[in-house]
């Protein structure tokens, strides 16, 4: 499998795309792997993307440069399903929304602590889509808490920001 990367995303002329030959590894251990994969977003040197790899819904992040998967211990859980995956620029920061026992919620996983936090468990609606600003510090998505779907921008540590 051929991955087909924007060369914009990655510093050099944008909007024409390349190929990245990442060879396929039958173990599941590199990009491409026999699993099913979807929704990957690129910030810096890092891939984010969902993969079934394990028979669950995951969180998956690759090092363009190492070319290696990077090791993120307590992000994925066996009873949560993952999806929308965004990473920051530097990598230390991953957001994805999970679903759990028919809730969903947005979660904000830290390399360095190695923790997972649920930004919006006290938010009363369904969640989607989001998205973390290249130096990590705020999370966009998509709310349905006015009985439509509206943008709600969030900081690091969960807090609601208000947007005129």
């Amino acid at each position: 499998m051929l991955t087909w990367i924007s060369l914009g995303s990655l510093g050099g002329c944008a909007g024409y795309p390349a190929i990245l030959s990442y060879p396929f590894d039958p173990g599941g251990r590199g990009l491409n792997s026999p699993a099913s994969e979807g929704e990957p977003r690129i910030a810096g040197r890092f891939i984010v993307l969902t993969t079934d790899r394990r028979g669950t819904q995951d969180v998956y992040m690759f090092d363009m440069v190492n070319r290696n998967l990077v090791d993120l211990p307590g992000l994925n859980s066996f009873d949560a399903i993952a999806s929308h995956p965004s990473v920051s620029e530097d990598g230390r920061y991953i957001v994805f929304k999970a679903s759990r026992q028919g809730r969903s919620g947005i979660f904000l996983y830290d390399r360095e602590t190695r923790q997972s936090r649920n930004l919006t468990a006290n938010l009363q609606a369904d969640v989607r889509n989001p998205v973390i600003s290249a130096d990590g510090s705020r999370v966009a998505f998509e709310s349905s808490v006015n009985g439509q779907w509206d943008i709600l921008v969030y900081d690091r540590s969960g807090q609601q920001i208000s947007i005129p």
